[in-house]
C-alpha cells in the first residue's frame, strides 16, 4: 500500500464524518448490471475504508465483508459497524475463499490496486455468473463553482508536483515503487480499457457502465473538511491544508449566504460480469 493511501488511516474520523455515501440509484444500477438483486447475495466490499458503501450493500439485504488494508480505517469501520464483518486485507492478495462471492466491489478503491494482481484475485474468488463492481463519486464539474474550485485544486497541487485526484501517485510514490521493484524507469503498463490513472483492466469480458448523477447540502464547514480529508491534502499536511482551506471558505461564502454547500457528484459506475 502507497504511502498516500496510508494517509487515511490518521484521518479515518473526519474521512466517516464529512465524504459524501451514494444514492439508493447506484445500488439499483449495480443490481441491473450485475444481474441479481442484493438480498441475499454474498458480497465482498474491497477497500472499504470506514464502510460507507459497505452499510448500504448491508442495508440492501446482502451477505457483505468488508476488505480493508489499514489499521484506522478498519478500527472506524468496526466501531461504527460492528454487525459487518471485516477482513484485513487488499485488492492484490484477498484473504477470501476461492469461488465464495457473487459480487466485489470497488467504491473509490480500485485505482489502489494492481491489475496483473487484482483481476487475477476477482476471478479466484467470484462464482462461475459473479460480477465485479468498480465506481467513483466525483464531483460534477457542470456546476460552474464547483469547476472553479476544481481548478484552483488543479493549480494549487500542480505547482507542487502533486496530483490533486484521489489516488493519482506521485512522482516520488512512482519512484519508491520503481525502487522496491527494480522496475525500469518506464514500466510497461497493464493493457487497459478507459483514460487517465483510473482504468479498468481487459479480459473480464468487458465492462457496462451507468453514470448516476445526485447531490447532497451540507454546511460549509462540513464541505470543507471534506475536501481537506482528500489524501492530497492528507499529504500536504496540517499547516498547509490549514491555510488553503481558510482561503477557500473566504472565495465560497459569498456563493452560499445562509452557509449551506449544495455538493453535486456524478459516480461513474463499471461492472463485469465473469
Amino acid at each position: 500500500m502507497t504511502t498516500r493511501a496510508r494517509s487515511f488511516d490518521a484521518a479515518a474520523a473526519s474521512y466517516a464524518a464529512h465524504r459524501p455515501g451514494y444514492p439508493p440509484a447506484l445500488f439499483d444500477a449495480v443490481e441491473e448490471l450485475a444481474g441479481r438483486p442484493l438480498v441475499g447475495a454474498r458480497v465482498a466490499d474491497v477497500g472499504a475504508g470506514t464502510g460507507m458503501a459497505t452499510a448500504l450493500l448491508h442495508e440492501r439485504g446482502a451477505e457483505v465483508v468488508a476488505v480493508e488494508p489499514g489499521d484506522g480505517m478498519a478500527a472506524q469501520l468496526r466501531r461504527a459497524h460492528a454487525g459487518i464483518p471485516v477482513v484485513r486485507g487488499d485488492g492484490d492478495r484477498l484473504p477470501l475463499a476461492t469461488g465464495a462471492f457473487d459480487l466485489l466491489t470497488y467504491a473509490q478503491a480500485w485505482h489502489w490496486t494492481d491489475p496483473a494482481h487484482s483481476v487475477p484475485e476477482a476471478r479466484r474468488v467470484l462464482r462461475p455468473g459473479g460480477a465485479l463492481a468498480i465506481w467513483w463519486n466525483d464531483s460534477d464539474t457542470t456546476v460552474p463553482w464547483i469547476a472553479e474550485q476544481e481548478a484552483r485544486l488543479a493549480a494549487f497541487f500542480g505547482a507542487k508536483g502533486e496530483p490533486a485526484q484521489e489516488g493519482k501517485p506521485s512522482k516520488q510514490e512512482k519512484r519508491e515503487k520503481r525502487e522496491k521493484w527494480q522496475e525500469p524507469e518506464e514500466p510497461e503498463e497493464p493493457e487497459t480499457q478507459g483514460s487517465g490513472f483510473r482504468t479498468l483492466p481487459r479480459g473480464l469480458g468487458g465492462f457496462a457502465t451507468r453514470s448516476v448523477r445526485w447531490s447532497r447540502r451540507v454546511p460549509l464547514d462540513a464541505h470543507l473538511a471534506n475536501l481537506a480529508s482528500h489524501s492530497a491534502f492528507l499529504m500536504l499536511g496540517e499547516v498547509g491544508t490549514r491555510a488553503y482551506v481558510a482561503a477557500e471558505r473566504e472565495l465560497l461564502a459569498p456563493h452560499f449566504p445562509d452557509g449551506t454547500v449544495e455538493e453535486s457528484y456524478v459516480v461513474s459506475l463499471h461492472v463485469a460480469r465473469v
